[in-house]
């Protein structure tokens, strides 16, 4: 059998008669990566105590009222919505005394409140006659709660130019539109539903396409050729026809010339030769390719068959994808955790601020006095009665404080190589399960128990610093992406064309670079899990090996990926398809009591549903594309160890031999 390229890089493998699968006696591997990598783990926990001990989620979760406690937590628990006396004032850009502070807080009273007011309401003038009650005007539940209406001595004007009570307030929410928050809920509770059925679903079909492969793999690739093929002739006979008509119509580029409409030059003849050109020759290099390649298109689809059977044979490998969602959602919380608890470590700064400039001892201060809001008393400023405690930033003295930005880099760098480990140990554990199936002779007799189990507990023991290794490669091309993303984002309007062409060449080379790496990593990783040597040497002969069998490595690479893109297609099209009619009212599910019209905003239903799908069918396609790839590698080192004999029988399939000719030798 000849080679698939005129370079040989690296030796070919050589029979061993002890090897018959994963190596089961092995060391650990790329030692001083597992060391550093402990080292940042221990780091990022440290990091995230730190963060812990001097955060406060509660800054953004909740929001506070004026003297500092939050609504709907504490004190103020049956209290969730925050109250503005003057919201105008949150929107004047002419406020210069907030401008110089850059402060956050709106510079007027706020308070907690049960419900926000339902009606408007306001102070008319004849509520400022003296003698007029305050308790007859003002609504307690929407005043500063040291004021008692009922024993209070303060006259109306002497309330509102001090902000206890508010003058005015603007209905947010009204009875029928409380009773229509009720009805949403329960809508919300069908949806909910509906969205785990469409996921259920998901699953299901997703099972039953991988199940479908074991037995008509062959018919539905081939059908996908001549689908392919079919489209391009088409194309072609079409572009035949527009040629032939405008040439009659003497529609040519000349008469023309240079526009910057394109839909004009779809009205001359040679456009659309052109384009008949283009797709003959597309046409004619897939019939060459098929016709030259056909054996190689033969080979991937009984690799495909192949990693069915495989997969029936361990199940649990389908379940597999669950403990690396699992893990990467513990990745994901412990993140943003952080983030949150770092950007809420500093201690709020508040300070002394007017609230109305109309009296004249207001001007002495100008917000450079800090002040506690929970003990704030604004009798302790006689000449400026409406002086009040305002938040105006956190505090950033102290050494955690002003290395808070380089410990939110340092979380997300961490972050990103604890994804990419969890995701390799994923990738290595799943190759080691498959290669354990490739390698056992009588199949499936010969599958060690446990295959899934095993192969997990391997590769945390012997290979976290290879798999370390591996991520970090990965994670520094990545950050780098993110800082050319970062300044691209930030230099935009700054740019000349010049740059943004340097930029752009370097995302582009990056992004490819990213890309090489996974599959390099993808590889290697496989090698680690059979022969469980260091990353470098395990990335080099995997590479090796696929050089020395490119072209199948092309051609089964590319018939796997358009095989797995049409199942996505299949499982996401038709569950959304599905969603869309359920949620629309289309379809109707057994005691929906409910009309379809009141099924309100039903496109982010749909499209959680089709995301979720997306996911599901991720997991299941991604373990079948890693025991595809793993099968590969397995099956090229099988070809250059084995021949057949009885001293070296191969380990493939039955029909894998028959495509290629090749047979096992049998005992006289």
């Amino acid at each position: 059998m000849f080679n698939d390229c005129f370079l040989l890089p690296g030796e070919p493998a050589q029979f061993d008669p002890t090897f018959n699968g994963p190596i089961k006696k092995r060391g650990c591997t790329d030692i001083i990566c597992c060391i550093l990598f402990m080292v940042v783990i221990l780091g990022y926990i440290g990091v995230g105590m730190l963060a812990w001990l001097y955060g406060d989620p509660r800054h953004v979760l909740f929001p506070r009222n004026s003297t500092g406690w939050f609504c709907g937590n504490g004190p103020n628990k049956d209290k969730p919505h925050l109250f503005y006396f003057d919201i105008l004032k949150c929107a004047s850009s002419a406020n210069v005394l907030v401008a110089t502070l850059s402060g956050l807080q709106c510079p007027t009273t706020q308070i907690c409140v049960k419900e926000c007011p339902s009606t408007f309401w306001a102070v008319s003038p004849l509520d400022y006659i003296p003698g007029k009650l305050a308790k007859d005007v003002f609504n307690q539940s929407l005043c500063v709660p040291s004021l008692d209406l009922q024993k209070t001595n303060l006259s109306v004007s002497e309330i509102v130019n001090k902000e206890l009570c508010p003058f005015f307030s603007i209905p947010t929410t009204s009875g029928e539109e409380k009773s229509l928050i009720i009805h949403e809920v329960r809508l919300r509770k069908i949806k909910k539903r509906r969205i785990l059925h469409g996921l259920v679903i998901a699953m299901l079909v997703s099972l039953l396409f991988l199940l479908l492969l074991r037995f008509i793999a062959p018919v539905m690739i081939w059908l996908i050729i001549i689908g392919l093929l079919a489209s391009g002739a088409y194309g072609i006979w079409h572009c035949y026809w527009e040629y032939a008509n405008y040439k009659q119509q003497s529609a040519s580029i000349t008469n023309v010339g240079f526009t910057t409409n394109f839909q004009t030059y779809l009205h001359v003849q040679e456009t659309w030769l052109a384009i008949l050109i283009i797709l003959c020759v597309v046409e004619a290099i897939i019939l060459l390719t098929l016709i030259f390649l056909r054996t190689r298109i033969l080979i991937a689809i009984a690799l495909i068959q192949e990693s069915s059977r495989a997969i029936g044979h361990m199940m649990s490998s389908l379940a597999f994808p669950l403990v690396t969602f699992a893990l990467l959602l513990v990745c994901v919380s412990y993140w943003g955790a952080t983030a949150i608890y770092l950007a809420t470590s500093g201690q709020p700064i508040y300070k002394v601020v007017p609230l109305n400039h109309s009296y004249g001892g207001c001007t002495s201060i100008t917000g450079n006095v800090t002040c506690d809001p929970q003990t704030f008393n604004s009798s302790d400023y006689p000449e400026c009665p409406t002086a009040s405690c305002i938040f105006i930033n956190y505090n950033e003295e102290g050494l955690f404080q002003k290395n808070m930005f380089n410990l939110q880099i340092y979380n997300a760098i961490a972050f990103l190589w604890c994804v990419n480990f969890v995701i390799a140990v994923g990738q290595c554990t799943l190759a080691g399960a498959f290669a354990s199936y490739y390698w056992a002779f009588s199949k499936p007799d010969d599958i060690p128990m446990f295959p899934v189990g095993a192969s997990f507990m391997r590769t945390l023991r012997y290979h976290v610093g290879s798999l370390a290794f591996g991520s970090l490669i990965l994670t520094v091309v990545q950050v780098v992406r993110i800082i050319l993303e970062y300044i691209d984002h930030k230099t935009r309007s700054a740019q000349n064309p010049c740059a943004r062409f340097v930029l752009c060449c370097l995302k582009c080379c990056f992004w490819c670079l990213e890309k090489f790496i996974k599959f390099i990593n993808r590889n290697a990783y496989i090698m680690i899990a059979i022969y469980g040597k260091n990353f470098c040497v395990s990335a080099k002969n995997a590479f090796s090996l696929l050089m020395r069998n490119i072209i199948r490595v092309v051609v089964l690479d590319k018939v796997t990926d358009v095989l797995l893109f049409f199942g996505k297609l299949l499982v996401v099209g038709g569950v959304g398809v599905l969603s869309f009619f359920f949620f629309s009212g289309r379809i109707k599910l057994p005691g929906d009591t409910f009309r379809s019209e009141t099924l309100n905003y039903y496109w982010m239903p749909i499209i959680t549903v089709v995301f979720g799908s997306y996911l599901i069918a991720h997991g299941f396609f991604s373990v079948y594309n890693m025991c595809v790839d793993t099968l590969f590698l397995c099956f090229l080192e099988d070809l250059e160890r084995n021949d057949g004999s009885l001293q070296k029988p191969y380990f493939m399939s039955t029909n894998l031999m028959k495509i290629l000719n090749k047979s096992n030798k049998q005992a006289k």
